[in-house]
């Protein structure tokens, strides 16, 4: 029995559905009983926890024959870093007092960083916690820029006309489809191919600057004039604000768009077979970003 955490997220419903796919028993971990649901209907056991509840999180985990590990995103939050630590202590402490023996945890690139990088510091604290478990067997993913952030843009370009970020607009990073990173850790945590403490990056099908992502939105929504503007950090922090996201919350991730502009938040590994992944940003934009803007272009 495989235990997946956050499991009807973007890479946990991937996760999840994989494994039932292949005949495996599944254990669905969420906050929310009803949105755990569409996973049960495909044959997953659902289980309603806190991921700071480490009770809970230890019931979940005992008998599995491995887990996947993250700690959910909540943009709601007073305080993300903090939130963070709570959840990574409880997951930690779960994996030792079930015996847990597998894991693969969802990190981020930059998390070999223990500082200065936002949220993606809480990710390389996570990794510190796990290393410390004698007779765990971790694969710590760090994943690149998710291409799905980009999808908090749809507003401002159908709004203003324009796609505005704090990031440089011509340097290129790792971007990559979650369905990806999903359908990687399902194949990972099948073979259960790694032992001791291991790391690989994941860098999506390749490193893209916010000009040329602009660029592959705009032929995908057929708006051929959308430019790519780099707005400055506090006027990114006052829309972060106005999209309801707590002062300190949005402080941690300007911190964390600095450190990805000043190169602290990089890829280390050179790009591979291993680490490259087979979504483009312009299969995303076909199959995600155009629908998701068209759909809500029309309810609009």
């Amino acid at each position: 029995m495989y235990v997946v955490l956050g499991g009807t997220g973007k890479t946990g419903s991937v996760i999840a559905s994989s494994l039932l796919l292949k005949g495996e028993r599944v254990r669905v971990v969420g906050r929310d009983a009803s949105r755990l649901e569409r996973v049960v209907r495909k044959g997953a056991e659902a289980f309603t926890a806190n991921v700071s509840d480490a009770a809970a999180l230890t019931k979940a985990f005992t008998g599995a024959r491995a887990a996947y590990l993250m700690l959910p995103p909540n943009l709601t939050s007073q305080d993300y870093r903090a939130d963070q630590e709570r959840e990574s202590d409880a997951i930690a402490k779960a994996a030792k007092d079930s015996s847990l023996r597998y894991a693969v945890h969802l990190s981020s690139f930059g998390a070999q960083a223990p500082e200065g990088t936002g949220p993606i510091a809480g990710l390389h604290s996570s990794e510190q916690k796990l290393n410390a478990i004698a007779g765990l067997n971790v694969l710590h993913v760090r994943a690149g820029y998710f291409m799905e952030n980009n999808l908090s843009a749809i507003g401002m370009i159908q709004g203003m006309g324009i796609f505005g970020h704090a990031l440089l607009p011509d340097l290129k990073h790792p971007m990559i489809a979650t369905r990806d990173i999903g359908d990687y850790v399902a194949q990972r945590i099948l073979k259960l191919d790694f032992s001791g403490k291991q790391m690989r990056e994941l860098l999506g099908e390749r490193d893209i600057s916010m000009n040329e992502a602009t660029g592959v939105i705009a032929r995908g929504i057929g708006k051929p004039d959308l430019r790519y503007v780099q707005f400055p950090y506090e006027q990114v922090q006052q829309v972060l604000a106005q999209m309801g996201i707590p002062p300190k919350t949005a402080s941690q991730f300007i911190e964390m768009y600095k450190a990805i502009n000043e190169g602290v938040v990089a890829a280390r590994e050179p790009r591979s077979p291993e680490n490259t992944t087979p979504i483009s940003f312009e299969k995303f934009v076909q199959d995600v970003f155009a629908p998701a803007y068209h759909g809500k272009a029309a309810t609009a």
